[in-house]
Parts: structure tokens; sequence; C-alpha cells
């Protein structure tokens, strides 16, 4: 199959020219005194790198050292979050929440690129749950018929949400980024006619670049590995720079690390005065002389108090207010406290912070390959039709490389791991849950069944943060709780993270310092 490139996609104007440019120099190999980028010299490329671009949406959140967990009374009881102290590396992070005009270009993008009448499931399951906001004893039908489309929420975060679809929303907007990210260095011509399977995917683009046939002005590329990408070169690589990584959702350790902001409150290697909430101090409202009084987040003060008295809205929202109205925390991120509670990556267990590691703390591994049945990557056809699972959602869309579960037996001489799914481990369901024979009569035989009863399991997935119906309590980054991954509610919502590659310092002058090393000139030895 030949793949069209295209877009006609409203993305925010990406300042990204020139991210990477091709090295004329001929400079010389440090360890074999080869020139680079020399075809009468072995010819291996090498591209100037000026560092990971920022992608749209995003801030640059510097990683560091903090106490992750409970810093409020656990009048729950239920201890599924013990302090500790954890490391964070670098990342990038939304600095809103994903907006109902986001996820409206997103489903209007699955609408045009994929037939409705052949894959109508591809769409629907997009679809948010506008019903979420039904109460029994609540009159909420506004909302329901109004929210996710009519112009006035355009920037209010989108609800109804599922984790499923969070993490789909993620990956488009990856593919989108990066196909606009060639477009813009002269890779890629626009055409607005993707369709199906026929439409840009970024792992596909980087393991079978031939399938694009428009990847630039001259038709096919060169595979002269020393040329330039680009209107008359090869295709982009990933060893060029070009490409980002997937935009993600945060894990819960990023998500806490980010919301507390307490990159002001730093003195060398130790935290002065932490945060409580997502701003200085613990009071509720705004000190500033200018807006003195006002609440500092959207949410609940009190039974019935939902957002102050008439002619003095403190916080000006009944349900979810707009983005960005509030003030940002030091990191320059937005309703990290209040407004709707955020889908974070992790699988809930309320023994992890005993588990987890501390470096980049994170439960819910889940390890895949391609499925290369060729044992040939380049042989790998990309889906004609949606991959799905023993459920029956879909996994992969047309037109993305079929991914499986690494086996126990292709990874037997590894000490790091074995098997795929590492989502219970040290806490299993059998250690995490409650069990009871249960005899089963088959025929003349009889077996014993295990079944099992718990409100937690593999699928389960933490969300963080206070919402505009949460007391002040759950605005402390440190408060966590769960829901089923396909379920979704008015008051939950998400934004998208990044990894940072390299250097973890956000100082420009430093990461030059530190990226380009001096190489000694290759000297012939004299030998004595």
């Amino acid at each position: 199959m030949k793949k069209t490139i295209h877009t006609n996609l409203s993305l925010a104007a990406l300042s990204l020219a020139s991210i990477v440019t091709f090295s004329s120099c001929k400079e010389k190999s440090n360890s074999t005194g080869w020139n680079y980028n020399d075809k009468d010299n072995g010819g291996f490329s090498l591209v100037d790198f000026k560092g990971q671009v920022t992608g749209p949406g995003l801030v640059f959140v510097e990683g560091g050292t903090f106490t992750m967990g409970r810093v409020e009374e656990d009048f729950y009881k239920d201890w599924n979050n013990v302090p500790r102290q954890v490391s964070v590396s670098s990342f990038y992070m939304d600095e809103n929440e994903v907006t109902n005009l986001d996820y409206m270009e997103y489903l209007y993008w699955l609408d045009r690129v994929f037939d409705r009448d052949y894959y109508p499931e591809i769409y629907t399951s997009a679809l948010p749950d506008t019903l979420v906001w039904r109460d029994e004893l609540s009159y909420n039908e506004a909302m329901v018929e109004n929210y996710l489309r009519y112009p006035a929420y355009r920037f209010y975060p989108v609800v109804g949400v599922s984790w499923i679809q969070a993490m789909k929303f993620c990956s488009w907007r990856t593919d989108r980024v990066n196909e606009q990210i060639l477009i813009n260095e002269g890779v890629f011509n626009e055409f607005p006619d993707q369709q199906d399977a026929d439409h840009f995917n970024t792992e596909t683009y980087l393991y079978r670049p031939g399938d694009y046939t428009q990847q630039n002005k001259k038709g096919l590329p060169d595979n002269d590995p020393n040329s330039q990408y680009g209107k008359e070169g090869r295709p982009v690589k990933r060893t060029d720079g070009i490409l980002l990584p997937k935009y993600r959702l945060p894990t819960e350790a990023e998500w806490e690390y980010a919301a507390y902001g307490n990159s002001g409150h730093r003195v060398y290697n130790r935290t002065t005065d932490g945060n409580k909430y997502t701003w200085d101090g613990s009071s509720m409202r705004n000190p500033d002389k200018k807006h003195r009084g006002d609440m500092l987040a959207n949410f609940k003060r009190g039974r019935g108090d939902m957002a102050g008295v008439g002619g003095w809205l403190n916080d000006q929202a009944h349900y979810t207010m707009q983005v960005k109205f509030y003030p940002p925390n030091d990191y320059g991120l937005y309703d990290m406290a209040g407004n709707v509670s955020e889908w974070v990556l992790d699988v809930y267990r309320p023994l992890s912070p005993e588990d987890v590691t501390d470096l980049n703390p994170y439960r819910g591994n889940q390890f895949t390959v391609y499925d290369d049945n060729y044992q040939d990557i380049g042989a790998l056809e990309v889906l004609q039709e949606p991959q799905y699972n023993s459920d029956s959602d879909i996994v992969r869309l047309p037109g993305e490389l079929p991914i499986r579960a690494v086996t126990e037996e292709e990874n037997l001489n590894r000490r790091n791991y074995q098997k795929s799914d590492y989502r219970d481990h040290l806490d299993g369901d059998k250690q995490s849950s409650i069990y009871y024979d249960q005899d089963v009569e088959e025929g003349e035989a009889m077996m014993y069944d295990y079944a099992q009863t718990t409100l937690i399991g593999n699928t389960t997935r933490v969300y963080k943060g206070g919402s505009w119906k949460d007391r002040a309590y759950w605005l402390s980054p440190g408060t966590r709780r769960y829901l089923e991954e396909d379920q979704s509610t008015d008051d939950i919502g998400f934004r998208c993270a990044m990894d940072r590659l390299g250097f973890q310092n956000p100082s420009e002058k430093r990461e030059k310092e530190h990226t380009a090393p001096k190489r000694d000139k290759f000297k012939r030895h004299e030998y004595n």
C-alpha cells in the first residue's frame, strides 16, 4: 500500500524551522578518525542537533526529588498513599486541560478520515458520554445538550471521556503534531484527502517510509544515508531529532510533582517550604490586591455553595470554568487544583507507594512489540482494518502497525523483565482481593474455581486533583482516587504529557555546554 500525505488541520503554527540542520562540516569521529558526512570516507551521516523542541500546548517541567503522598489527615483511613521520597525526570505537560474545542477537532478528523458507513465504531467509540451530566434529583439537561458543542463552552475542559478515550486522543495528537512538523520542514506537501488506512502515522513513517509516495516534491525518497532529509533527500529518521516523542497521559508521580509547583521553594538540594495545594500558602482566596478575596480554584466550598453569592460569584462557576481563568502555579500550569479532576497513566493499587521504584514510579507497564510475523519489520504490513483486543475494543486503527504482547519465551535470557503484563506486579489479585472456593459441577468431575470480589483490578486507573464538585480536601495534589478505565464522569478530564529527552535542565546555555563535547583532533601516534 502506498500512502499519500496531507493535512488540513487548524493546529497552531509551529515555530520549528531549522530544528535540525544538516552538518556540512568535516568533523572527524573520535572513535575511528573517519570524517562524518563524507561519501568518500564511510558516509556516516551526522546532523546538528539544537535540542528537543517544546510541542504545541506544552510547558517544560524540570524534574527533581519530592515527597509524594498524603499531606493532610487521612480521614478515610484507607492508608493508600503513604508519603515517600521519589525522583521524577524532567518532562513536558499541557499548560491547561484538554478543551472541548481540542476534542471536537479530534472528532472532526476521525469523521473526515474514516468512512463512518464502513468503520462506524471508530467515530462512535471516541464520542464523550454527554449523559454524565444527568442526575436523578437535579436539572442538568442544558449541559447534556450543549456542553460539548455549544460555542460558549469551547475553552472549557472536556468531560465524559474515559481513560481509554484519553489515551487514544494522545496517540492522535502525536501523529498530527509530527505531520505538521514535517510539513513545516518542507518534507511533506499538504493534501486534504486522507482516507481510512491512507493517513499519516508516526510509527509507520519511521519503520516504513517507502509507503509515503508524497514524502517530498521529488516523489520517492533518496536512499543515500549521507543526503540531507527534505525536499530532495531521504526521509526523516529518528536520528535526525525532528519528530517529537509521543504525547501521553502523565504518570501519577509526574502529575503530583507538577501540581505542587514547588520550584520556587528550593534551596540547592532541599525543599524549604512545600506547597499544601498548587499555590503558596494554605488560603483558598487570592491575596493579590486587585483580585483580593477571589477563589484561587473552582471547587465546592460547602454544602449548597458552588460559586458564592449573587453579585459576587467568587469563582464564577457553578459547573466547570474555561481553562486559564484562575492563576497558574510556579510551572505555568493552570487548573491543577479544581475545575476537573484528571486521568493519569497509573493502574490503582492501595499499596503501590510501598512497591514502585523510587525513580519515575509507575504501575501499569504492559510491554508490547510489533507483530512481526515475517521476522522483519520492513516486511510488516500496516493494518487495513482496526485491531481489537479480547474485549472487542479498538486497540489500533487502520494505517497503524499491528502490535502484540511480548512472550516469556522470547525473554528467557532477560533479567529486568520476562513477561508482558506487570500491572499487578508485587500486588497480584490473590494478595489484593478476597477469594473463596466455589464448587462447579461439570459432568462427573468436580472442579474448583476461584471467584473474586474486589473493587479494583488491572483496568482500574488513578485520577488526581479536585474538581468543581469537590471539597477543598481533594485540591491537595497528594490525594488520589480511582475509577474503571472505560468509565467517565462529569468531573474528570485530562491533559497530556511528553517525555523530555536528553538534558534535564531547561537552560539553553548549559545545554549547549554539555551536548557539544570537544573532540580531540585525530593524530598519528608515533611509536618509539
